[in-house]
């Protein structure tokens, strides 16, 4: 069976904004003080990246992408459900944005929320206000 790995993704700066640049997500506000991303790799190589962006009880989940050949495997569940496990204790609520549908996310727990009650500092993110834009889905999970 191969080993899968979960990390912090440091020093990945170049090797994520392409990864997200080819999902066609968001680059422009990546760097942030509050950001931090993980990527998912195997004994074959680098498997997809996962954000998390904030330091309070609500935080953005954010980019989350898996490389071309290695989708349709699970591994984009793998990857969110690792984030929530790091996430788990810290955190109250991840909140997030898609441009799709948001059923990927629905199936994992995520349920749609009216973008006029987001917490604060979630609706000030660049994702929030600017890059997502207004037609999103927005969608929290409560890990409490």
């Amino acid at each position: 069976m191969t080993q899968i790995y979960f990390s912090e993704a440091r020093h990945a700066d170049d090797i994520l904004r392409l990864a997200l640049g080819a999902a066609q997500l968001p680059t422009d506000d990546l760097g942030g003080p509050d950001q931090m991303f993980f990527s998912l790799s195997d004994d074959e190589g680098l498997i997809g990246f996962i954000g998390l962006e904030g330091n309070g009880p609500d935080r953005l989940l954010r980019s989350l992408v898996v490389l071309p050949t290695r989708r349709g495997k699970g591994y984009g569940r793998m990857l969110v459900e690792r984030l929530e496990g790091v996430a788990d204790g810290a955190v109250e609520r991840l909140h997030l944005l898609t441009s799709g549908t948001g059923e990927f996310f629905r199936r994992l727990g995520y349920a749609d929320a009216d973008r006029d009650a987001a917490p604060a500092f979630i609706a000030a993110t660049a994702q929030f206000t600017s890059l997502c834009g207004p037609r999103a889905t927005y969608l929290v999970k409560d890990l409490g």
